[in-house]
This record gives structure tokens, C-alpha cells and sequence, in this order.
């Protein structure tokens, strides 16, 4: 999606410094739109909303949540100035200034700089006008790719201490058009989290609704994804909105633990020390940092194998690794004495670190930091109460108390979430830690049971079935009988489905595989045939509701066509059903082919997998197509993200 520009400058005819009339709908049509355009930005004037309300929420709106403001000071314009005024007042970037033929500038801005056109008879002059746009493109770009930091709003610049407001929760009187697209959008991507369709997410997080929000919807894109265990893909998007945004905390913190779960410890380590430089004092990175120093402590001693004697004897012989560990989690707790999580790590493993080496280094800190943590989990509950703070609770009785107290914490925690598996379970998972070092067995043994017991009433959650290969294909429609240029002829279709047939006989596909495709007359219903015929999963992903899919997209080939479509739908898996983009995506977006829209939809899906996992078949005669979206769209997109494609050309059959 486009970044996105306000342009605020006079309307109509207004008469120059010199006089002179001056043309401003024209400098704007000919100059202004088409520099900003050229730099890649979605261009807006107040004049050009059509919709009924209040101009001037909408202007403030604007001037609020903007990439880019570009003011127009050729004149004196109150109205220009005021409107540069709220944007210098509300955000610290994002200006560009520039000006026609005119003596002096006044005062307040005399140092900013002002980017300088041409007029000839109060219009845009030809003689420089393309040279006029490639400034004002270069400037932009320029200017929206300075560092981060520049603040060319000259409040911020003289202000030092000043900081931007929360500009994200600002909502401008009646215009709530912009959140409210963004909150749909949102609801989109936690319905497609609980559907466990990250192919539906990567789609989403490039149809971000609001430019300026297009930071918060990729975090929550890679939250969603995140939460699916897809590391990768939730990486990329957390990257993406750090890119955006590079001071986004929250996607700082996601970054560095998706980097852990891909086993990329060094990296995840480089990621929080250098967050760490910046926020010496952030209580949330160190305890992060103390989770992967203390998996790597782990993983030094819990090797298979091994009994519980070596186990112990090792975790004590690795002290080096349990101290880095227990620095960073007590560091994070003295920056922040309410975050509980940090202090009850570095409490629990000073108590495996007495019991590993029989040493007292923490003897005399570690009766405070226990205090300290109840004192932080209570206040908690208290105010609120929740399970992560009663379980903190459960976990300093562990330490200290007797294993009925334990037993009486942990049924308090999880009366508060009864029935969220993945709560208890990771909670019950912290216990084995314990138990293995044989650490106060008779209270470990009261946790776990305690622990086992709720869980026992639960289901455990259906683990996702996940293919061996992902077979995408695309291909052509069936000619009609009066095609012009033949692209695909009836009488191909037995060759073509001989060669498709053969290409998943190659791959050896079969029951533990996934098939995708839309299932369109022709290519595409012969790949599904085939796909059944040797037992795998098929999925079809279409552009439309289904009625009018096959109205566009089977019916015109004839009833013989129709039939086979059937035929296919009656064999799918009812645990695969046929799904449609606005079902599952929502509307498409303005502007956007909803046939591209689908390709994106079916390889993204594919992808989410992995892409060592996805195979790509194609029936293409190697030419463009009849529009956009088309197979030589999804072959461009294939090659651009994979590099590999199989085409069965249709000019060899």
C-alpha cells in the first residue's frame, strides 16, 4: 500500500505577491500531484472528499496521520498556515515546504527549507515543469526516508525534551473513517488466527486499510502468526513493522523471541543487547535476555539420556551459564520492582543455584527478592485479579512453603483460567524444570499434581495437521470454441491432464499432501482430478463467492465442465472446504484485482508451510494473459518468491 500525502495549499485563483493571478487547481493538477505521485504517494487535497461531514475533522485527520504534508507558501495563505502549524505542533517529520516565484519568506520558517517551482502567466511553466516534478519527487523521497530522528518540525527541533503525543489514540471528532477501517481489518486477522490460516494473514498484512497504521497492522499480523507458531513469517512481519517504525517496542520484544524459537540464539541475544544499549533500564528486554540465557543453561545439562544424577551434577558444573542467567533476570527486576515475571525468575534459579552447588552467594539478597516478588504478584492480583499473577504466587510457595500452600495457590490460579490449556500447560512445563534437578521434591510433586489434575479435564488441543508438500497450481481456462488466438483448445485437455497427472506422479504425491488450486474449468479441475485421484488433501481458494465463481469461471465452458466441477466439490474433504476471498479477506480493496488478489491468496497459503514444502505447477503457453491475475501473474509472483515453478506449456501438447 501507498504511503499517503496531504497537500495543503490555496484553492482557485488567488492573486500572487506580484499581483498576478495565479492558477493553484492547475499548479496542483500539473506540479503537485504528479511530484508526489512519481515519488510513490497516494496524494490528497481537502477539496477532493466526497463524502458528507465535517471538512475540518477531516482536515485535522489528515494532518494527524500523514506520511507526508506538503505545504504550499507561494502566498499568505492563513488557512495553508494554520494547517502547517497543527502539523508542526503534532508530529516532529514529515513536511515538505515549497513555494512559486515570490520575494522574501517570512520569518518563522526563514531556515526551513523550501523547495522552489516555476510559474509562467500564474501556471505551471512547461519550459521546467518535468524538471520542477523530479525535484519535488526527489524531495519527498528524500524526505521520507531521512533518519528516523530528524525532526524537521521546527517545535520539536528547538524543544529538545518535547516529545510527539500517542498521535495513534487521537481520534479527530466525527472522522472515524480511518479506525474504523483499521479496527475492521483488524477483526479480519484474529478471524483468521482462530481459523489457523496464516496464508489468510499474509494477505491481510499487505492490504493494511490505514498507511499510517500500517506499523500496528503488521505487528498484529505477526502476533497472529506468531501465536500459530509460524516463526518465520511472523519475523518478516515484525521486521516490517520495525521498518515502518523503528522505535515500536512491542514488535522489538516479538523480533527477539521469534528469533529464539528459530533456534537463532546469537542473534536473538545481538537483538536484545542492542535494545538494551538504548533502554538500559527496560525490565521487559531483560528478562527476555534472561530466558535465552537460561535456555542455554538448559540446554547444557538436559541432554537425553541422561539420569537425574548427571543431570544435577551438570546443571551445578554450568554455574557460569545459571549466573548470566540470574543477572539478567534480577537486572530486569530492580529496573521494574512490578514486573513479577523477571524477579520470580531470577528468585527461582538463585534457589537452583544454592541447592546445584550447596554455595550461599545469594543468601543475603534473596530473602528481599522474594518479598519483593510477592509483594509485585499480590498488588497485581489484587488489583486484578489474573492467573500470571496468582501462578507467581503458587511459584514463590514452591521456593518456601509447604506443599499445601502450593497445592492452595495454584488451585486460586487456575480457578482464573480454567480452561486455557496452553496456560496451564506451560506453567506445568516450568515444573519439570524443578523436578529433574530434584529441587524440594514433595512441593514440586504437589505443583505438578495439582497442575495434572486440571489439565485431565481439559482436551488436549488438536495439533495442526501440516502436509509433507504443498502442490500449488494455476493454469488456463479452456478455450471458448471462438477464442481469436488459441491459448488452450479443448482438444488439449487429455494431453494436459496426462502431463499433470504425471508431474504428481513425479512428486509422488499422496495422502500426507495438500493440493491448492481455484478449480476453474479447465487446468485448474484437472490438477484437482488428478490430486483426488491419488489421495490428496484439496483445497479450493476462489476470487468470488462460489455462485459467482462459477458463473465467471466454469459455466461459460459448458455443462461437461460444470459436471466435473461437481464431481470434485462431492469428493472434498468436509474438513477442507470451499472458501472464497471476501468470506475469508474481506472485500478486496479498492484498486485491487480481486484475480491477483486470489494468486496472492493460493501462494501465500502455500507458503505459509514453508517454503521448502511448496511445488508449483503451471498450464501456461508462456504468453500474457486476457488480464490481470491471470497464470503468467501467479507464475511472475512464483518465480519472484520461490524461483520455482514447473510450467507444462500448452504450445507442447
Amino acid at each position: 500500500m501507498k504511503l499517503h500525502a496531504f497537500v495543503a495549499m490555496p484553492f482557485g485563483k488567488k492573486n500572487g505577491p506580484d499581483g498576478q493571478p495565479i492558477f493553484f487547481n492547475r499548479v496542483y493538477a500539473e506540479y503537485i500531484k504528479p511530484g508526489l505521485e512519481a515519488a510513490g504517494l497516494d496524494v490528497f487535497r481537502a477539496d477532493e472528499e466526497q463524502s458528507a461531514g465535517d471538512i475540518r475533522s477531516d482536515m485535522f485527520q489528515e494532518l494527524l496521520i500523514a506520511d507526508l504534508v506538503l505545504a504550499d507558501l507561494t502566498i499568505d495563505n492563513p488557512n495553508v498556515w494554520y494547517e502547517l502549524g497543527v502539523r508542526h505542533a503534532l508530529r516532529s517529520r514529515g513536511v515538505v515546504l515549497v513555494q512559486g516565484p515570490r520575494d522574501g519568506t517570512p520569518f518563522d520558517i526563514y531556515t526551513d527549507r523550501k523547495l522552489r517551482y516555476h510559474l509562467k502567466d500564474g501556471a505551471p511553466d512547461p519550459d521546467f515543469l518535468a524538471a520542477d516534478i523530479a525535484k519535488l519527487a526527489e524531495m519527498a523521497q528524500a524526505t521520507l526516508a531521512s533518519w528516523h530522528g530528524r525532526k524537521i518540525s521546527p517545535v520539536y527541533r528547538l524543544v529538545d525534551n518535547l516529545q510527539e503525543p500517542d498521535w495513534k489514540q487521537l481520534k479527530v471528532g466525527d472522522a472515524r473513517e480511518f479506525w474504523e477501517r483499521h479496527a475492521a481489518w483488524e477483526a479480519q486477522v484474529k478471524r483468521a488466527q482462530r481459523n489457523k490460516r496464516p496464508g489468510d494473514v499474509l494477505v491481510l498484512s499487505e492490504e493494511t486499510p490505514v498507511v499510517a497504521l500500517r506499523a500496528d497492522a503488521r505487528f498484529a499480523a505477526g502476533e497472529a502468526l506468531l501465536k500459530m507458531e509460524r516463526f518465520k513469517l511472523a519475523l518478516e512481519e515484525f521486521d516490517a513493522c520495525l521498518a515502518a517504525e523503528p522505535g515500536h517496542l512491542k514488535a522489538s520484544y516479538k523480533r527477539g523471541i521469534c528469533l529464539q524459537r528459530l533456534e537463532r540464539n546469537d542473534d536473538a541475544r545481538d537483538h536484545y543487547r542492542k535494545l538494551l544499549e538504548a533502554r538500559p533500564q527496560d525490565a521487559e528486554a531483560w528478562a527476555l535476555l534472561g530466558r535465552i540465557d537460561k535456555d542455554a543453561w538448559t540446554d547444557a545439562w538436559n541432554r537425553p539420556g541422561a539420569t537425574p544424577a548427571q543431570m544435577a551434577d551438570d546443571a551445578g558444573y554450568e554455574d557460569a551459564l545459571l549466573i548470566a542467567a540470574i543477572n539478567s533476570y534480577r537486572t530486569g527486576f530492580r529496573a521494574d520492582a512490578n514486573h513479577y515475571y523477571s524477579g520470580i525468575n531470577a528468585a527461582t534459579l538463585m534457589c537452583l543455584f544454592q541447592h546445584l552447588t550447596q554455595r550461599q552467594d545469594y543468601a543475603a539478597e534473596l530473602p528481599a527478592l522474594l518479598g519483593g516478588v510477592r509483594w509485585a504478584a499480590y498488588s497485581e492480583h489484587a488489583r486484578s485479579p489474573n492467573f500470571w499473577a496468582a501462578a507467581t504466587l503458587g511459584d514463590l510457595d514452591v521456593l518456601t512453603g509447604t506443599p499445601q500452600q502450593v497445592t492452595t495457590a495454584y488451585k486460586e490460579a487456575i480457578r482464573l483460567v480454567e480452561n486455557d490449556w496452553f496456560s496451564l500447560s506451560s506453567t506445568r512445563q516450568g515444573l519439570d524444570l524443578l523436578r529433574l534437578l530434584g529441587f524440594r521434591p514433595e512441593a514440586v510433586d504437589a505443583a505438578i499434581a495439582t497442575f495434572d489434575r486440571a489439565l485431565a479435564r481439559l482436551p488436549a488441543p488438536h495439533k495442526d495437521w501440516r502436509p509433507r508438500q504443498v502442490v500449488l497450481f494455476s493454469g488456463h481456462i479452456v478455450d471458448a470454441p471462438d477464442r481469436p488466438v488459441p491459448r488452450f483448445p479443448a482438444a488439449k485437455v487429455p494431453a494436459a491432464a496426462q502431463r499433470i497427472a504425471a508431474e504428481l506422479a513425479r512428486l509422488e504425491a499422496g495422502p500426507d499432501d495438500l493440493a491448492i488450486t481455484q478449480g476453474a474449468a479447465g487446468g485448474d479441475l484437472l490438477f484437482a482430478e488428478a490430486a483426488q485421484a491419488c489421495g490428496m488433501k484439496l483445497q479450493l481458494l476462489q476470487p468470488f463467492d462460489e455462485p459467482a465463481f462459477l458463473q465467471a469461471s466454469v459455466a461459460p465452458s459448458g455443462t461437461e465442465w460444470q459436471q466435473r466441477y461437481d464431481a470434485v466439490v462431492a469428493r472434498l474433504d468436509p474438513a477442507w472446504p470451499i472458501l472464497s476471498a471476501p468470506q475469508a479477506l474481506g472485500p478486496a480493496p479498492a484498486g485491487v484485482d480481486p484475480y491477483a488478489r486470489c494468486n496472492l491468496w493460493l501462494l501465500n497459503t502455500a507458503l505459509s508451510g514453508g517454503i521448502d514444502r511448496v511445488r508449483v505447477i503451471a498450464l501456461w503457453d508462456g504468453q500474457p494473459g486476457d488480464g490481470p491475475g491471470g497464470t503468467e501473474h501467479m507464475v511472475n509472483e512464483v518465480k519472484r518468491r520461490t524461483g520455482r515453478a514447473v510450467v507444462i506449456e500448452t504450445d507442447s501438447l
